[in-house]
């Protein structure tokens, strides 16, 4: 626990040098409340180096060992489902995307886009979360098959990009921005342990497979349908 410990505490210094730097040197201003900025590094400092050693002692360990179940049950129709299910679980608890989702709505209704109330605003971002989801699964799906198959990902993402630039051409102004943004939210605190503990453990146990080269990957993916499925949202809604 120390140990990680300190090293959240070196990941974290280069940060608060820089603020510390621009505040102080360039703005030539104090540091507001700086009792409670630093009671808040401290808890960023533990909450960090908790989460790192929740991933090491839970999520990798689990990730890996379904993947490795799941392959070994010979079982493609469940593995499917499994992956399917992991992003569209990962993706709906995802904070950032529950930020994005939230805030995009709130714009659009300044827009005028859609009603200007609450009911309106929680539907569209409710809608916004799901295709997101349902994106990231799909992505976990075709990952997974990439990986039984040994085909290369690169293919797929030039493939992905190509249809995400026509779909840009038609989308609405308003939603190519939010699009782009939801393939970043989506690969955040929850979903990225899982997901790269699921593509390395399925790639560990499946013959012919390497972990360093097909086990990685998901990722990429998990953040490149969802903004194909966001554009498409936006043309549908």
């Amino acid at each position: 626990m120390i140990r990680v410990l300190i090293d959240s505490l070196r990941d974290l210094t280069p940060i608060v040098l820089v603020i510390a730097f621009f505040q102080i040197v360039v703005l030539q201003q104090p540091i507001p409340e700086p009792i409670k900025i630093l009671v808040g590094l401290v808890a960023v400092v533990f909450g960090l180096a908790f989460f790192i050693l929740g991933l090491n002692l839970s999520l990798f360990p689990v990730g890996e060992d379904l993947a490795q179940a799941f392959a070994k049950k010979g079982s493609v129709f469940w593995l499917v489902v499994f992956a399917f299910a992991l992003g569209f679980g990962t993706t709906v608890a995802e904070p950032a995307l529950i930020a994005v989702s939230a805030e995009a709505a709130k714009v659009t209704a300044i827009a005028g886009l859609i009603e200007n109330t609450a009911d309106a605003q929680n539907q569209y971002a409710k809608g916004l979360r799901y295709t997101v989801a349902i994106s990231v699964g799909t992505a976990l799906v075709v990952g997974v098959v990439r990986i039984l198959k040994g085909w290369p990902v690169q293919w797929i993402i030039i493939g992905g990009y190509l249809i995400i630039i026509i779909l840009t051409q038609f989308a609405p102004r308003e939603i190519i921005g939010v699009a782009y943004d939801s393939g970043g939210v989506t690969t955040s605190t929850i979903t990225v342990p899982l997901v790269t503990a699921l593509g390395i453990g399925l790639s560990t146990v499946i013959k012919g497979r390497n972990p360093m080269i097909d086990g990685f990957g998901l990722i990429a993916l998990a953040s490149l349908f969802p903004i194909g499925f966001v554009l498409a949202y936006g043309m549908v809604m």
